[in-house]
């Protein structure tokens, strides 16, 4: 669990980008948020991925529709990355909504149902045979490090605010709306394909 929630809280994609833009974009608070927006929606997920184990016929056309959705939302955080625009240093955003597009962004992210599907459930039912209380410690490992791991690069991301002050500044964030929008086109392939 520890192990593979910080590979998946360190890995690039869709999160950890939204973690990095939303503290450049508001502060530390905003990355915070986006770093424990998986406790609201892995409990879902998790549920569903449990249940579809048991119908796995109609798991690629779900996935696929999920990806479909999940890449249009990632291209419209990454188009609005791009037009995000500087005025004497300070950044013109209309609002925070950080929990908001993480939990949107995490539900419509194909990676974590196949994660579920794949590897997190399969350990949850074979821990439940053996010990439950093996499956407590799986989760509460793996949730520690993944957002353990995320707050950490939100921090560090925050500490780094003389960068934000700098010119290079809306560069970064239109970076990281082109590597949303990557991802997006990646996932939109990956869930044509499905």
């Amino acid at each position: 669990g520890i192990i593979l929630g910080l590979v998946a809280g360190l890995s690039p994609g869709p999160m950890l980008a939204l973690v990095i833009a939303e503290t450049l974009k508001f502060g530390k608070e905003e990355g915070f948020k986006v770093a424990v927006s998986p406790l609201i929606t892995d409990s879902t997920i998790v549920l569903l991925t449990l249940l579809a184990l048991s119908t796995l016929a109609e798991h690629d056309l779900v996935i696929g529709l999920i990806s479909i959705f999940g890449a249009c939302y990632l291209i419209h955080i990454g188009l609005e990355n791009l037009r995000t625009k500087t005025s004497r240093l300070e950044v013109v955003i209309e609002r925070k909504e950080a929990f908001k597009r993480a939990i949107i962004t995490n539900l419509l992210n194909p990676h974590t149902y196949l994660f579920w599907l794949s590897v997190g459930s399969p350990i949850i039912l074979e821990t439940l045979k053996t010990d439950a209380s093996a499956t407590i410690f799986f989760l509460l490992g793996f949730y520690t490090f993944l957002m353990g791991s995320m707050a950490f690069v939100a921090l560090v991301v925050d500490r780094s605010k003389s960068f934000v002050k700098s010119k290079y500044y809306s560069y970064v964030v239109r970076l990281l709306g082109i590597i949303l929008i990557f991802f997006a086109l990646t996932v939109l392939i990956e869930g044509l394909k499905l």
